[in-house]
């Protein structure tokens, strides 16, 4: 999910791009601020939902039909909106992914929904990008978003922009941040600098990077402890993700001397995932960001309804690229699938609460902060139930 692809990849997504924006441009309007196929508002509206069937790995058939069934309970719940949708497995392949949703496109899909790796959502964007097609994937790789391809997974940038923020109205905002210095925790920390940099009243103190291993994790405990103390931080940012260097990180760090109790400690991952996680002594009183809680569990509750059983993670991103798309077909304009519609500032309602897409491919969210008691996950700071601002 964290790959990174080269600027000539992105260069030449971005020349296909403009290529099919000339070409539009010579039998149709475009809208002003990104192109995209116009549609008959009369007619239902074809839209292709990509999925990693096929691949031989049992969990992402799981996947797959998880998204479908999202995908189908979105467009149950559309008023005054049909939508013709049409599914094709990719494998999870990026070659396969790509083959499918140019047939997709030549059987009349105006907009793509998926697919899920990053490789294979970045070749099925390049692939669509000189028919004109929008591409809303389900990747959270904002390294290659752009141009016809959206990303709708939930990014290390807007989940940074809202800890900081938030740590920076609490009188928190003197941050060391400890990252892995794999790819996901260089991103992560460079997440959480820029979102230092765009916010008042924040300051980085310092990065310190650790090997992913017990043995690098080990040898770096000394030096966070010196950051937090010879910078007189308040607040210790943390990459690490349960599955990876948390909970020896902060068994160390509590050990050293830099615990909880004296250092705001923010995860920039969700620290409820798996639940056992909340009995580690060392996250008591951390801070994490998540999506609106009573918003998931009603989409969990109506899909197990449906369908007797619980949503895979992501699945609900399906709804939401469904639900994203009926909002702006309802309006009844023609360009309701062009890039410029696709960003419009206002957002969408999701099933794990707001978003709206940006014009540089990403995404942001409505995100609750929460807090770590007692073994408990209690939210501090509810998530936002409207965008401020018109959005970028």
């Amino acid at each position: 999910m964290f790959a990174v692809f080269s600027t000539p990849r992105k260069l030449i997504a971005r020349l296909f791009a403009l290529l099919s924006l000339i070409v539009l441009a010579a039998c149709e309007p475009i809208s002003v601020g990104g192109g995209g196929p116009l549609i008959n508002t009369q007619a239902p509206v074809p839209v292709a939902l990509l999925v990693p069937r096929g691949s031989g790995n049992a969990g992402d058939d799981i996947l797959a039909q998880s998204l479908e069934n999202s995908a189908k309970l979105a467009i149950a719940d559309l008023e005054g909106v049909k939508v013709d949708l049409r599914v094709y497995a990719t494998a999870g392949d990026p070659g396969t992914a790509q083959s499918q949703a140019i047939k997709a496109v030549n059987d009349g899909a105006k907009i793509i929904l998926g697919p899920v790796y990053s490789a294979e959502a970045n070749a099925v964007a390049v692939g669509v990008a000189p028919k004109g097609v929008n591409v809303l994937s389900f990747s959270n790789n904002s390294t290659i978003a752009g141009g016809n391809l959206f990303i709708l997974g939930p990014t290390f940038e807007n989940t940074a922009n809202r800890l900081v923020r938030f740590a920076a109205t609490q009188g928190k905002g003197n941050i060391v941040v400890a990252h892995d210095t794999n790819l996901a925790g260089q991103l992560g920390k460079n997440a959480i600098q820029t979102a230092v940099g765009r916010t008042g009243g924040a300051a980085m103190t310092a990065a310190v990077g650790y090997e992913f291993s017990q043995q690098g994790v080990v040898a770096a405990i000394p030096q966070i402890r010196q950051a937090v103390q010879s910078g007189a931080a308040n607040t210790l940012f943390l990459t690490a993700n349960t599955d990876g260097a948390l909970p020896l990180v902060t068994q160390l760090l509590t050990e050293a001397g830099v615990s909880p109790q004296n250092v705001q400690y923010i995860g920039l991952t969700r620290w409820d995932v798996p639940p056992q996680t909340l009995e580690l002594p060392g996250v008591q009183g951390a801070w994490f960001a998540m999506p609106d809680p009573t918003m998931t569990q009603r989409f969990s509750s109506r899909y197990a309804q449906a369908f007797g059983g619980q949503p895979h993670s992501i699945g609900g991103l399906a709804y939401d690229g469904i639900a994203a798309i009926g909002a702006l077909v309802q309006a009844g304009n023609r360009d309701a699938l062009t890039g410029a519609a696709l960003t419009q500032g206002a957002g969408f309602q999701g099933v794990n609460g707001i978003f709206r897409l940006r014009g540089d491919g990403t995404n942001e969210r409505g995100l609750a902060v929460a807090q770590i008691q007692n073994k408990k996950v209690v939210i501090i700071d509810q998530a936002p139930r409207a965008f401020a601002g018109g959005g970028s």
